[in-house]
């Protein structure tokens, strides 16, 4: 799969809006009914939770990285919405050679994000989209001039943690080069990792070995240790419910061997919904409700 630099890999070519979508991405599954576009949904995946009493009907078609190609084949959809980090490239191939069209999106900011829902109701052709992602915009453009009125608050954000089986313990998160980085940015945030580049192999990650050429792998997920979080020093620390499942116990560990940095010692460690930053699409409405209280809470 292709496409990685500009949100999406191909266009989409119709001479009708499709009157049959399946969706392999549980934030476009999302966006679709947002948009007032689900009526067209016909298969979905077991993730695809969103908005529950109206996908709960719908055919799921097992994980987004194994999902059951056949039974897509058969629901005869013309159109597969994909994505280049969930789906899979023989999954993408093995349904572009049945004939069947799929998109496969790549966002890595939220104009791009945008600019994919713009195209999703261009294909519709709907007026109903149109104006419900115009009120979308104008939020955005709300959010950056209140951001852009404030000073940024410096946070930490991981999206795994592993700390049996390897030599010391690392959290992996994101720079600036990903969409969570910019809707955290949007809601006045300022990632203390944005210029962190991962390091290949592991060990080269955590500043135990010299790092090999990364080539075309992807550097955007850096592995930090517990003493690049001490001097980052972040007031705030975010902690999702995904992809990694974080707890009350996270908390306390953080309490434990970081009790020096200021978001620790200051009691701004805080649970989120993941999906707030990692499903782009028209979940950044809802992000845009609930994130920038969690960056100013508390910070002097």
């Amino acid at each position: 799969m292709s496409g990685k630099g500009n949100g999406h890999k191909n266009a989409l070519h119709f001479h009708h809006p499709p009157e049959r979508v399946v969706s392999l991405v549980p934030s476009l599954t999302e966006s679709m009914f947002d948009l007032g576009l689900g009526e067209v949904v016909v298969g979905i995946t077991d993730y695809c939770t969103q908005p529950e009493e109206k996908v709960a009907k719908l055919p799921r078609l097992g994980g987004p990285k194994n999902p059951r190609v056949q039974a897509i084949i058969e629901l005869q959809p013309e159109l597969v919405l994909a994505n280049w980090e969930e789906n899979t490239r023989a999954s993408v191939e093995a349904l572009e050679s049945a004939g069947i069209q799929v998109w496969v999106t790549f966002p890595k900011n939220i104009r791009q994000s945008l600019d994919i829902l713009w195209t999703i109701t261009g294909l519709f052709q709907s007026k109903l989209a149109a104006v419900r992602l115009e009120t979308l915009e104008l939020t955005v453009d709300w959010a950056r001039d209140a951001a852009g009125e404030r000073k940024p608050v410096r946070f930490f954000c991981p999206i795994w943690f592993e700390k049996t089986g390897v030599r010391k313990p690392w959290w992996m998160t994101f720079n600036q080069e990903t969409y969570s980085h910019d809707v955290l940015a949007l809601c006045g945030g300022e990632n203390v990792f944005a210029d962190r580049q991962r390091r290949y192999p592991l060990d080269a990650d955590l500043g135990l070995e010299t790092a090999q050429d990364s080539k075309e792998r992807d550097t955007r997920y850096p592995r930090v240790t517990h003493e690049e979080i001490q001097a980052a020093d972040p007031e705030v620390i975010l902690l999702p419910d995904e992809p990694y499942s974080f707890t009350l116990d996270h908390i306390e560990y953080l309490q434990q061997v970081l009790p020096d940095v200021r978001a620790v010692r200051m009691g701004h460690i805080y649970a989120v919904d993941g999906s707030l930053f990692t499903w782009h699409g028209t979940r950044l409405a809802r992000a845009l409700q609930t994130l920038p209280a969690l960056l100013t809470t508390g910070i002097a």
